[in-house]
This record gives structure tokens, C-alpha cells and sequence, in this order.
């Protein structure tokens, strides 16, 4: 008996361990994102608060009010790299997103933390959102397609596409 019990106990263990590698993935680090973004070179953040003037169309685009006061940014000329995240079903999903000109040049999925829906992180899917913009009502301005399964992850990562551009139009305001 005291033998099944510790052989049940380091089986449990184990497979917890596993479940959470294949649950929490860090595919690259913001640092190394923004790194490459800008050719090893990067531009100092910058701070941008969400304010009384933006919170209203934040909530909008997150469909929940934010969860922060303020985000990072670099920018040098017209490029833009914003690390932001979003919840998918129940936990975050980091996004590493870089706008040129006022669209989106690249979107990478830098961690997800999800059990399910993590087919967003693959070129596949990210390439859609290549030279995206934003429609005079803080829309994409192309289709999103989804990923059977993936529903949840698929409206973060829309959100963030969304968020990023819109802050990019205010700092440029």
C-alpha cells in the first residue's frame, strides 16, 4: 500500500510537470523581440497612460476594461513595437507586435499560456494580420479567419492587433 501511494504520488507529480510545460510556452522573450525588431539597436521605451481621453475606446476594442494604466512602446521613425497581452480563455497571451507606416508589418505570439487554442502562434494564422490597419471606427481592416477550437485565442490576438494599432494613431496625434 505505502508503495502504490508513493508510486501514485511521483506519477501525479510528473504529469503535472508535463501539463504545465505544454500549458506555459515562451516561444522568445519580449527583450528579444523588441531586439530584433529594431536590428539589435533599440530605441529607448516610452510610456504611453491610458487616460480618460482613450480608456472609453480601450474598453471598446478589449470588450472589458484594461487591466493596466500604461504600456510600453519603442519607436523609431515610423516603427513601432508594442508587447502586449490579452486573455484568451482564462489566462494571458503574450503578443509581440511591430507596426510600420501605420500597419502591422509583424504579429508573433511570444507566450501562451492557454490549454487550447495555441494553433495562433504559427505563421499560418499571424501572417493574416500582415499590413493590417485600423477603419475610421478602430476596426481591422481586413478579415480575421478563424481556427476551429481556437475561438478565444483568435479574438486576443484580434484585440491586440486592434489595441496596438490604436495606440500607435493616439502617440502619433
Amino acid at each position: 500500500m505505502h508503495l502504490k501511494t508513493l508510486l501514485f504520488l511521483l506519477f501525479s507529480s510528473i504529469l503535472s510537470t508535463l501539463s504545465f510545460n505544454l500549458v506555459a510556452e515562451e516561444y522568445q522573450s519580449s527583450a528579444d523581440f523588441i531586439n530584433t525588431a529594431f536590428d539589435n539597436h533599440p530605441p529607448k521605451p516610452k510610456s504611453l497612460w491610458v487616460s480618460k481621453g482613450i480608456k472609453a475606446p480601450v474598453t471598446k476594442i478589449l470588450q472589458h476594461k484594461p487591466g493596466f494604466m500604461r504600456t510600453r512602446y519603442w519607436r523609431n521613425g515610423d516603427k513601432t513595437v508594442w508587447v502586449l497581452n490579452e486573455i484568451g480563455k482564462t489566462k494571458l497571451i503574450s503578443v509581440g507586435i511591430i507596426i510600420e507606416n501605420n500597419r502591422i508589418s509583424l504579429l508573433k505570439v511570444l507566450a501562451f499560456r492557454e490549454s487550447r487554442g495555441w494553433e495562433v502562434k504559427h505563421d499560418f494564422f499571424t501572417d493574416q494580420f500582415k499590413q493590417v490597419a485600423l477603419t475610421d471606427d478602430n476596426a481591422l481592416d481586413a478579415p480575421i479567419d478563424g481556427i476551429s477550437g481556437a475561438t478565444l485565442s483568435v479574438q486576443a490576438l484580434s484585440k491586440t492587433a486592434q489595441l496596438a494599432l490604436f495606440f500607435n494613431q493616439h502617440i502619433q496625434q
